[in-house]
């Protein structure tokens, strides 16, 4: 089911398969911000990754000795979601661990994520609560994909990214089976910006995991439109845009990250995860803006 909210800036669509904006849409002239997932090119809007980022070595994820068969990008994108709290300015959806959830994560756990709008900005917020006796362990993400170029007629390479921060950066290479690889690359040196293009992405997904900065903004050349995503407490980073052509930009504050090719080891010594004690709590939030 869809549901929505509004202010006199922006207006925001979700559904409950996946908890997932399906709409971000300014009220100024009805631009449309966030990608419709035409499933010629890729069929998400703007999925939430959990338990796992990326994807594990084979498929498998390894918990005390035992395999389960995990999906890239893990159960959230491709699970039903309940509206729990419905307000003039925000959406609370929840999924709790089932029967299903525990054939593939062996963990009993509740995750909520939240929309609240304020004034041209999303705030969404991720929580997690771990229902189980022992520690669970987890990774989370976001994945939205942003229309890129925003206006119509324009090309990728009339974009780029402004970060909040003077950056020297490298990236973490990707295999062609899209693990990380042990290489990196420099990305960045010594600017606020990154030009955008098919070539830059020809290789996938762009990791960053040594940003300085906890803001970027998607700008063009030509006009004065713009989307923004701020994610500090985030420690990865990756930037993506397919290199079919499809005019969208994904930018993913994570944590945690896709396993190393040569990773072998249980799932709580992979770089990057959470380990959260019984009853305990985790939340993060990370926010997106549009400026008209």
């Amino acid at each position: 089911m869809i549901y929505s909210i509004e202010n006199s800036k922006i207006k925001i669509t979700a559904s409950t398969h996946g908890a997932e904006l399906h709409s971000i849409t300014g009220q100024k002239e009805g631009t449309e911000y966030l990608w419709n997932g035409d499933a010629k090119y890729w069929k998400y809007h703007a999925p939430h990754l959990f338990p796992i980022v990326g994807k594990v070595v084979d498929s498998k994820l390894k918990v005390d000795g035992i395999q389960y068969e995990m999906p890239a990008h893990g159960l959230a994108r491709i699970s039903e979601f309940t509206l729990l709290i419905e307000s003039n300015n925000s959406l609370t959806f929840g999924l709790n661990y089932s029967e299903d959830t525990l054939k593939i994560y062996p963990y009993r756990f509740s995750l909520f994520v939240t929309y609240t709008l304020e004034e041209n900005s999303i705030i969404v917020t991720y929580k997690v609560i771990n229902l189980d006796d022992r520690d669970i362990v987890f990774s989370i993400g976001a994945h939205p994909a942003f229309m890129c170029p925003i206006e119509k007629g324009e090309e990728l390479e009339e974009c780029y990214l402004q970060f909040n921060k003077k950056e020297t950066s490298s990236i973490i290479e990707i295999t062609k089976d899209t693990y990380l690889s042990r290489k990196r690359t420099e990305c960045l040196r010594d600017t606020h910006t990154l030009p955008l293009s098919r070539e830059l992405f020809k290789d996938g997904v762009l990791v960053f995991d040594d940003l300085k900065s906890d803001k970027i903004s998607l700008k063009s050349k030509n006009h004065d439109k713009s989307l923004s995503i701020e994610f500090k407490g985030f420690p990865h980073l990756g930037i993506w845009a397919p290199e079919t052509g499809a005019p969208f930009l994904c930018i993913e504050p994570w944590f945690g990250h896709a396993d190393y090719e040569d990773f072998t080891g249980e799932f709580r010594d992979k770089e990057g995860t959470i380990s959260l004690s019984t009853d305990k709590v985790f939340e993060c939030s990370y926010k997106i803006s549009i400026e008209e």
